[in-house]
C-alpha cells in the first residue's frame, strides 16, 4: 500500500537531508520531488496543486530554512497537510438504541461490495452489535449465493427472495425480518453495474427514498485511481453519501485515489479494505494513514491488530512485563510466532515505526521462511542474551549468525528493530485500555517531527532514550549560532 508514494516522498526528504545549508533553491527542488511523487501515485491534479500550495508556503518559512534539521520540518509539514486532506473522519456507526439501524452499501460491479458486507458484519460483531444481511443485488444471482456463504461463515443471518424482482420490496421485507429476529443493524447489499447508468441510479434512489437508510456507504475499488473519484462524485450527487469504503488498497502501490476522494468530493473515507480475509477492514484514521504514507508507522493500528491475534490472558502477561520493563527477546519471539501467518507479518512490519529495514527483508520473499530465520536467530542466542539484548556485542553477533546460518547483518537488523520497538511497547503498556489508546495516539503525534527512517523518534543512537538536557542545549546553541550567521549575511 502506497509503496510508490512512500518511496517518492522518501527520495524528496533525502534530497535535502544532510545539506550543510538549506536555501530556497534546494528546498524548491525537494518540493518538486514531493509534487512529482504525488502525481505519479495518481493523486488528482487539483488535489496536488492545493496540497503543494500549502506545503510550499509553510516550507519556505524561516523556521524551516534555518532549522538544524530542515528535512524533519518538511516531514512534519507534509504529515500535517496529509491529515488535512484525509480528515476529519467520524468512523462511528450510529446504532440506535432499541431500534434497527439500516446501512445501505452501493457501488459499481467488481468493487467488492458483497465481500465488504461480510467484513462490515465482522467489524460490527466485534463491537457487540447484531448484524443482519439483506441480499438486494438482484442483477447478479452469484452475489446472493456469495452473501449466504459469508453469512454462514460469520454466523450472521441473511435474507433473500429469489422470486422477487423488486429490490425495494426485498429490502423492506429484509428489514422486517431483522426486527423479528432481534438484529439491530441491517446491511443492504444493492446491485451494481459495470459503469454508472440511469437505471442503476434510479434503482438506488428508490431504495434510498422508500427504505430511508440511516447511512449510505459507497464501496469503491482503490485500484481504479481517478475512476474512483469520478464514481464517488456521481454517486454522491444522486444519493448524498455518508461515507466511502475503499477496497483493495493492499493491491495498489500508488494509493492516489484515497488522497483524492475526500478532497474532491468532500465525502470522507470511513473504512478501508486491506486484504481478502473477513477481518481485513479497518476504521479509517487520517493520522495513522499519514504515518503509513511517510513510513512512520501506525502504532495504534499495531495495537488493534495485536488485540485480535493475542488472547486476553497472554496479552495481560505481556502488558505486565512491558510495564515493568521486562519485555525481552524471548517475549518478542512469542509475538513473532503469533504473527507468522501469510501476509500478516508484512502488514505488521509496515505498521511498526522504524521497521523499514525488516520490511524490506521480507518484501517479495518467502515470508514464512524469513520468520523462521528470525526465530532461528533468537534461538541461537543464550538465555542471558535473549533476556538482555545489550550483552550482544560484535563477537556474540557473529557467533549467533553462524549458529543460525545467516549473515551478521540479519542479526544486526533484528536487534536494531527490537531496540526501537521495546521502549515504545513499554510506554504503551500500563493503565486501562482507554488510557493506553490515548497514550499511543499521543506517541504517534509526537513522533511526526523526527527522522522518517527511524519512525520519527528523536532517539540517541543505540540507546532508545530521548536527548538529554545537555544535548538539547548544545543543539540550541548551534541553531542560535546559525541564525546569527544568517543575519550577518543579510
Amino acid at each position: 500500500m502506497f509503496e510508490s508514494l512512500s518511496d517518492g516522498l522518501q527520495s524528496a526528504f533525502k534530497s535535502i537531508r544532510g545539506k550543510g545549508k538549506l536555501t530556497e533553491a534546494n528546498m524548491r527542488d525537494g518540493l518538486q520531488m514531493v509534487e512529482q511523487a504525488m502525481l505519479e501515485a495518481d493523486v488528482s491534479y487539483q488535489v496536488v496543486q492545493d496540497f503543494m500550495a500549502k506545503v510550499t508556503q509553510a516550507a519556505m518559512g524561516q523556521k524551516v530554512l534555518l532549522s538544524l534539521r530542515p528535512h524533519e520540518e518538511l516531514v512534519r509539514i507534509v504529515h500535517q497537510e496529509l491529515i488535512e486532506i484525509l480528515g476529519p473522519v467520524d468512523v462511528s456507526i450510529p446504532i440506535k438504541a432499541g431500534q434497527v439501524t439500516v446501512l445501505m452499501l452501493c457501488g459499481l460491479q467488481g468493487a467488492g461490495k458483497t465481500t465488504t458486507c461480510g467484513k462490515l458484519s465482522q467489524l460490527l460483531k466485534e463491537q457487540k452489535a447484531s448484524p443482519f444481511l439483506v441480499a438486494a443485488d438482484l442483477q447478479r444471482p452469484a452475489a446472493i449465493q456469495q452473501l449466504h456463504t459469508l453469512g454462514e461463515q460469520l454466523g450472521v443471518p441473511v435474507y433473500s427472495d429469489l422470486n422477487e424482482q423488486d429490490p425495494v420490496k426485498v429490502c423492506r421485507a429484509g428489514v422486517a425480518k431483522a426486527k423479528e429476529q432481534g438484529a439491530n443493524v441491517v446491511i443492504l447489499d444493492t446491485a451494481g453495474r459495470l459503469a454508472i447508468d440511469d437505471e442503476l441510479m434510479k434503482q438506488l434512489c428508490e431504495i434510498d427514498k422508500k427504505i430511508g437508510p440511516d447511512q449510505v456507504y459507497l464501496v469503491v475499488d482503490g485500484m481504479t485511481g481517478q475512476d474512483a473519484v469520478n464514481s464517488a462524485s456521481a454517486f454522491n450527487s444522486a444519493l448524498e453519501l455518508d461515507g466511502v469504503i475503499m477496497t483493495k488498497l493492499d493491491g495498489d502501490a500508488r494509493g492516489g485515489a484515497l488522497l483524492s476522494v475526500k478532497h474532491v468530493t468532500q465525502v470522507p473515507v470511513k473504512f478501508i479494505g486491506t486484504g481478502e480475509h473477513l477481518d481485513a477492514l479497518e476504521a479509517f484514521r487520517p493520522e495513522g494513514m499519514a504515518g503509513r504514507i511517510l513510513e512512520m508507522g501506525d502504532i495504534v493500528a499495531v495495537a488493534q491488530e495485536a488485540h485480535r491475534i493475542i488472547d486476553d490472558g497472554e496479552r495481560e502477561k505481556l502488558e505486565a512485563r512491558m510495564a515493568s520493563g521486562q519485555f525481552t527477546l524471548e517475549d518478542f519471539r512469542g509475538v513473532l510466532e503469533k504473527i507468522a501467518k501469510p501476509g500478516l507479518m508484512q502488514k505488521m512490519m509496515s505498521l511498526m515505526p522504524g521497521m523499514g529495514d525488516m520490511k524490506k527483508m521480507l518484501a517479495g520473499g518467502d515470508t514464512d521462511g524469513e520468520v523462521r530465520k528470525m526465530l532461528g536467530v533468537i534461538d541461537s542466542m543464550t538465555t542471558h542474551e535473549r533476556r538482555n539484548w545489550k550483552l550482544i556485542d560484535t563477537p556474540r553477533r557473529q557467533r549467533i549468525a553462524q549458529g543460525a546460518g545467516v549473515q551478521p547483518t540479519v542479526v544486526n537488523a533484528l536487534i536494531k528493530q527490537f531496540s526501537i520497538i521495546m521502549p515504545m511497547m513499554q510506554m504503551a503498556a500500563g493503565g486501562n485500555s482507554r488510557d493506553r489508546m490515548q497514550m499511543m495516539q499521543q506517541m504517534q503525534s509526537s513522533m511526526m517531527s523526527g527522522d522518517p527512517s527511524m519512525g520519527g523518534m528523536k532517539l540517541k543512537k543505540g540507546t532508545g532514550k530521548r536527548l538529554n538536557p545537555k544535548e538539547k542545549a548544545r543543539l540550541q546553541r548551534e541553531r542560535d549560532k546559525l541564525l546569527r550567521k544568517q543575519k550577518r549575511k543579510k
